[in-house]
């Protein structure tokens, strides 16, 4: 007895689909990619070429998702990390480029630096229930021209799970090519591990970004998959209805599936969403709602009504620092996209509308990924979970603890056994100091990060892509000036 949901009729699925295909035939959507409008004229979409417009048929729309691979694994830099998508659970990712960090010792907030995504890429390799990588802050201390390179390697250095992260031009694809190339030994390799992949953010509402798209098409020859992650806000970016808001999501990631499968049928795509919400008395952006946690589930069933991998945006909080009010806007933006079947999680370690990075938030959220799990679990009625002659010997008025069923029972995954909270009595917890799940966690972190690098590359390897960001800076930022 799994506890799963449908929050969406296969009636209402159908009236999402006809509805974006009304909105990509009739509104349209803007591409600022050249090559894009190219690929869409070519296929058959009418293009209004001073406004970079382009209007999709739904024959096209449905062509370029049956070329979509239905299922693929994600690999890892470490085999042992991979992930087969669809996936029967769900499993979680970092959130990424966050604008600040918290300092672990002194609390006080910066923006993200390199030094950052290297120690959340320590601890995140030791979550047992994050399967994706993606660097959690963007470096400021970085050039611009280069940042998103340094951010790949640095992830790669420090984590040998799967990476998904960003580009941003054209110009930086070959130096991240080489690098992806120095990292596992050869083209052939990153083209059939899918170790790593792209994440692509198109710009609400029904708007795609040029040099993005070009980067990653100029990168389809080794089959990078993409995870495409629209980001309208009802009422803002996004109509302001929730059904509508998915209507407009739904089109933003089918017009970015479009162009990707015509570049190159057959590449690997992943639907996914990030649909935040506003604070309509304040206008703050606000990723910790329920609301948002329902549009995440939704757009996952609209994945698979696609027979597509789908992931979501969850486990996400507004809240400004480590605490209650983390945990409960995570907990409300897990439970529904865990219990619609979402493949992947992306939301671990990360406050304030995804733009702070709390290194001991990760340990919180592996723990609430675990209390998810086993809510998704359900209740086993396997024969050997019917207790019937247990009751019936010990009848009324006894006990069960002396009973072979409760000791075997408790050793197993009937009973969660959470690592974070505090079980003891109230004696005993007060003469551990009161320790809570936020001091539990600064432990586990201090361990980690007092310990070796786990999996790190070799040392050659790391001489090349040091050697590959210098020529990338050099060449890019010149580039840049003139």
């Amino acid at each position: 007895m799994r506890y799963q949901c449908q929050l969406l009729s296969e009636a209402e699925k159908e009236k999402i689909h006809t509805e974006t295909l009304r909105i990509l035939s009739e509104a349209g959507v803007r591409y600022y990619s050249q090559k894009a409008l190219q690929y869409l004229q070519a296929h058959g979409a009418h293009i209004v070429w001073e406004e970079k417009v382009a209007h999709l048929p739904a024959e096209l729309v449905t062509q370029a998702i049956r070329t979509c691979p239905q299922a693929f694994t994600l690999g890892a830099r470490n085999p042992a990390y991979n992930y087969p998508l669809p996936s029967p659970v769900t499993r979680y990712a970092m959130d990424g480029t966050a604008a600040f960090a918290q300092d672990f010792h002194t609390g006080e907030r910066h923006y993200g630096t390199d030094k950052d995504n290297e120690l959340a890429m320590r601890i995140f390799q030791k979550m047992d229930m994050g399967v994706m990588a993606w660097a959690p802050v963007a470096a400021e201390d970085k050039p611009a021209s280069v940042r998103p390179l340094y951010e790949w390697f640095t992830s790669a250095t420090f984590c040998s799970k799967h990476l998904q992260h960003e580009l941003h031009t054209p110009r930086q694809a070959e130096f991240l090519a080489e690098g992806l190339t120095a990292i596992l030994g050869s083209e052939a390799q990153v083209k059939n591990s899918h170790a790593f992949s792209f994440i692509y953010c198109p710009v609400s509402p029904l708007v795609h970004d040029g040099p993005m798209m070009d980067a990653y098409i100029e990168l389809g020859s080794l089959d990078l998959p993409i995870m495409v992650l629209p980001m309208p806000v009802p009422g803002t970016t996004g109509p302001a209805s929730l059904f509508s808001n998915l209507c407009m999501a739904n089109a933003e990631a089918l017009s970015s599936i479009v162009v990707y499968q015509l570049a190159h049928p057959g590449r690997p795509m992943i639907y996914s969403s990030a649909t935040g919400t506003i604070d309509f008395r304040t206008g703050s952006y606000t990723a910790g709602t329920p609301e948002m946690g329902l549009m995440s589930a939704a757009l996952a069933e609209m994945g698979r009504f696609y027979g597509l991998p789908a992931t979501s945006a969850g486990c996400t909080a507004d809240a400004r620092s480590p605490g209650p009010e983390a945990v409960l806007e995570k907990m409300t933006t897990s439970i529904a996209p865990v219990l619609s079947g979402s493949d992947i999680l992306v939301g671990f370690g990360e406050l304030e509308g995804d733009q702070l990075l709390v290194l001991e938030q990760i340990v919180v959220d592996n723990e609430i990924a675990h209390i998810c799990e086993r809510l998704f679990q359900g209740i086993n009625s396997e024969p050997e979970k019917i207790l019937t002659s247990d009751i019936l010997e010990v009848g009324p008025g006894g006990h069960f603890l002396g009973r072979k069923s409760t000791r075997r029972l408790s050793r197993t995954d009937e009973f969660y056994l959470p690592s974070l909270l505090d079980r003891h009595t109230l004696e005993q917890w007060q003469e551990l100091g009161r320790p809570s799940m936020y001091t539990n966690a600064r432990k586990k972190v201090e361990e980690i990060l007092a310990g070796p690098v786990e999996e790190p590359l070799p040392d050659h390897t790391r001489g090349v892509l040091d050697e590959i960001l210098a020529r990338a800076e050099r060449q890019l930022s010149k580039a840049n000036i003139s």
